[in-house]
């Protein structure tokens, strides 16, 4: 059991400047011209999408398309890459300096992103979290991956479920969170002080009390 807090924070658009989810697939292709010829194989996942909107099928049929087959070896050279370059001039300086405040603090910092194990744990752990959540994809027995979700889409009402198991099994004295969007605000409605990073007039609107805005625009520069 942990008396101590814990900060939770959100990846793309809140330590991130943006989405990471396409620049890492559309990355690691470009090097690998030839699958671009995979691309059509992804249209029917987009047209699910506009039926079902279901998230987390879609990612996980994006990159089995995409990526599928593809030997471990080659994503964990590239993830180590585009992760070097994410941290080198992708991120918020002001996300680097709450995370740096809360571990002063003596907080537990969970790492909690719908981005997926491909690269999420390298980010939380170059950044010291101490425990990190995300979507996970699957490997097929000969180390290639098969790309489709081997859990659950790591966002909205998954996030709060996972939340809330962890606050169960570790009962912090208190819990702030950081995120973007308004799937956050979901998980949000578990914390004591909820942070929201450059939301919209429409998003900022809709938030509930305990949850203040922050606006951030400095680039970290690591």
């Amino acid at each position: 059991m942990n008396s101590g807090g814990l900060a939770v924070f959100d990846l793309d658009g809140t330590i991130t400047r943006r989405d990471t989810f396409g620049p890492f697939l559309w990355g690691f292709i470009w090097r690998r011209p030839w699958r671009l010829a995979r691309i059509p194989l992804a249209l029917p996942a987009a047209a699910s999408f506009m039926l079902h909107r279901d998230r987390g099928a879609m990612k996980g049929a994006v990159i089995h398309a995409l990526l599928g087959g593809a030997r471990r070896a080659a994503v964990e050279r590239w993830a180590e890459r585009f992760v070097a370059g994410l941290l080198h001039q992708g991120l918020y300086a002001e996300a680097l300096r709450a995370i740096a405040l809360h571990r002063t603090r003596g907080d537990r910092l969970l790492l909690m992103s719908a981005s997926t194990d491909l690269y999420v744990p390298l980010i939380g752990r170059a950044l010291g979290f101490d425990e990190i959540i995300c979507t996970r994809v699957r490997w097929k027995a000969d180390e290639r991956l098969d790309g489709r979700l081997a859990s659950a889409n790591c966002r909205g009402e998954e996030k709060r479920r996972c939340l809330a198991a962890l606050m169960a099994r570790d009962a912090p004295r208190d819990v702030s969170a950081y995120g973007d969007s308004g799937a956050d605000l979901v998980h949000m409605q578990l914390v004591q002080q909820g942070y929201l990073i450059n939301a919209s007039p429409r998003l900022a609107a809709r938030r509930p009390p305990h949850v203040q805005l922050l606006h951030w625009r400095e680039p970290s520069g690591i």
